[in-house]
């Protein structure tokens, strides 16, 4: 018997540099569901702080760089680590704007069995 989970896909959520301020602002709206994997993709030419709060800083990516976090992919549904359904992510700079760019969220959750 195989057992499997498919993954459902959260809708992409991107802030354009011009909005992105020494100030912690959301990016898109809140998680749908349990998040397994999360991409953070900076396109910006600065240094951007993550906050799953919107008052903490909780990750760092650098100016046209990357942080993949891989919480649950290989386990069933319910089982493993996961970012809770309904958390909003935030975004600042770290004391310089950026003047180029974009950031954006990637991320996935379980479904179901296939």
């Amino acid at each position: 018997m195989a057992f499997g989970t498919r993954i459902g896909v959260e809708a992409l959520r991107t802030v354009a540099f011009g909005s992105v301020t020494s100030s912690y602002a959301a990016v898109g709206s809140a998680t749908t569901d349990m998040i397994r994997l999360v991409a953070f993709n900076n396109g910006t030419n600065q240094s951007l702080l993550i906050s799953l709060d919107g008052t903490t800083d909780h990750f760092r990516v650098v100016g046209n760089g990357f942080k993949l976090l891989d919480l649950t992919t290989n386990r069933v549904r319910d089982d493993g680590l996961f970012i809770a359904k309904g958390t909003t992510f935030y975004i600042k700079d770290e004391g310089v704007a950026p003047t180029s760019g974009s950031f954006w969220i990637e991320a996935l959750y379980a479904t179901g069995g296939v």
